[in-house]
């Protein structure tokens, strides 16, 4: 089994949802105000992740992605419309919108058990989620904005028990922060 990365956009207040406006929230677009040099290329710091591994997308996100990327040429763009794809969804049949993409076929489990490249997920909290609760979250790469929206769908629901994590890198992005945090040697 691969890693499974968890990207996002976070608030300092916690919240992951719409950091775009795309979904036309109250709060939303709350990390593209901080302007494209902190939001633009590849801020996660990927690399060869995004040649050798597999994203993993929810239908929403997918959807969305697959209306923004596919049509962009510089060299982060060329990147991600190459990476392979997987969509998590019961209802998403045409997936041609956006290359290299397919959609998983069993439970989601299973697929990231068996998946021997690492798995990125981006957005997709329904996905991250469940990867929570089953515990199978390898690593966090949190770029974090100097914002609080104050509500809205936040990265951490409530834990049944606490989850204890390493710092493995912090730097500077533009006007945010990219934290990377993985499991402790001693797990959960």
């Amino acid at each position: 089994m691969g890693r499974v990365i968890v990207i996002e956009f976070v608030s300092l207040d916690g919240v992951v949802s719409d950091p775009d406006g795309s979904a036309g929230t109250p709060g939303g677009g709350w990390a593209f105000r901080h302007g494209p040099e902190t939001v633009a290329g590849d801020k996660f710091r990927l690399g060869r992740v995004m040649d050798e591994g597999v994203m993993l997308l929810g239908r929403t996100s997918w959807q969305l992605f697959s209306r923004l990327w596919p049509n962009r040429t510089d060299e982060f763009s060329t990147r991600m419309n190459k990476m392979a794809k997987v969509v998590a969804s019961h209802t998403l049949t045409d997936i041609s919108a956006w290359s290299n993409s397919s959609v998983l076929d069993g439970s989601l489990t299973d697929y990231v058990h068996t998946e021997t490249r690492d798995v990125v997920v981006t957005g997709s909290l329904s996905i991250v989620h469940a990867l929570q609760a089953a515990d199978l979250v390898d690593e966090y790469r949190l770029l974090t904005f100097p914002s609080i929206i104050g509500s809205g769908t936040k990265l951490f629901p409530d834990l049944a028990s606490p989850v204890h994590l390493r710092l493995a890198s912090v730097d500077r992005a533009g006007a945010a922060t990219l934290a990377t945090y993985q499991r402790s040697e001693s797990g959960s």
